[in-house]
């Protein structure tokens, strides 16, 4: 399933900078940045259970947030893209 993960982290502290670096972390490892704050990722239920338990250990409910959209298994035909940064194919190999 596609999931689009988007996050919010308060980077007044450098414990929120540093929360911000880790949630980025995380979610390089399992998507694609699309957006500065906005990841796609292509995951399976338990891939997604156990990332999204890791986000939410590093963020602080009190002044983050999480969202998670799922776009499933269909997720193609849900997806527009216009502008700057051509889009990707996370069921490609992708190149590093």
């Amino acid at each position: 399933m596609l999931v689009l993960i988007t996050y919010d982290v308060n980077v007044t502290t450098e414990s929120g900078k540093s929360r911000l670096r880790k949630v980025a972390k995380q979610c390089v490892n399992c998507g694609q940045r699309v957006q500065n704050s906005v990841f796609e990722c292509l995951l399976d239920p338990t891939q997604f259970a156990q990332l999204k338990h890791r986000l939410e250990g590093i963020v602080d409910p009190k002044t983050d947030s999480l969202r998670y959209y799922f776009l499933g298994s269909n997720w193609k035909k849900r997806i527009e893209h216009f502008g700057a940064k051509s889009t990707y194919d996370p069921e490609d190999v992708l190149m590093i």
